[in-house]
């Protein structure tokens, strides 16, 4: 069983990031105003069904990690939590700036947007950095990790698919709001500060195992 506080600490960290938006968030946004609340449903399913992929490669990656090499886990597990650290203070140094839309954003809907989801989450490189250095810090290799995983995985599909369904509902008026510079500013520093301070209760929990 997890850990219910690393838990909380992953959820914590899926929410700020997913909230305010990179490539896949706006992707959803940019389907939604142009084609529709459907298209933009349609991207977040099939986004969820590309994520699936990193999840699988993680579970087997890190479950064989975790059982032959523990000192290496471990190592991992630090480096990740440093690295969300870091991520957190870049986010601070570069608050306001914008991100592309993605690869496709405005081009058709329905089928075409479900398909772009997939190809989205499948092609983003954070995708991969997310599974290879976040997720570490979070499971514990004193216990079977591929249930961790599983767990984590359906923890982080649900927020996600709750924070695109807000972009959805919302729309042009969130799209219009994270356009203001202010606002971005704003969103991004907070974003920063709550995952420099997870990062921060990682290294004392991984000091301490």
């Amino acid at each position: 069983m997890i850990d219910p506080e690393r838990l909380a600490a992953f959820a914590l960290m899926t929410a700020v990031t997913s909230i305010v938006p990179g490539v896949s968030m706006l992707f959803v946004m940019a389907r939604t105003i142009m084609n529709g609340w459907r298209s933009g449903l349609a991207a977040l399913l099939g986004m969820q069904l590309g994520y699936i992929v990193w999840w699988l490669l993680a579970a087997l990656g890190l479950g064989t990690i975790a059982a032959a090499w523990p000192r290496a886990f471990t190592a991992l597990a630090v480096a990740g939590a440093v690295y969300l650290g870091w991520i957190g203070v870049r986010g601070i140094l570069r608050a306001g700036n914008r991100f592309p839309a993605g690869p496709g954003a405005r081009d058709g809907h329905g089928r075409r947007s479900f398909a772009g989801g997939i190809l989205v989450a499948i092609g983003n490189p954070k995708s991969l950095v997310y599974v290879v250095a976040l997720l570490p810090p979070f499971i514990d290799q004193r216990i079977p990790v591929v249930p961790q995983i599983v767990v984590l995985a359906v923890v982080a599909m649900v927020i996600d698919l709750a924070v695109g369904g807000l972009y959805i509902g919302a729309g042009r008026r969130v799209a219009t709001a994270l356009a203001q510079p202010e606002v971005r500013r704003k969103a991004d520093m907070a974003v920063g500060v709550v995952l420099v301070a997870i990062a921060a209760g990682l290294l004392v929990d991984l000091a301490m195992r």
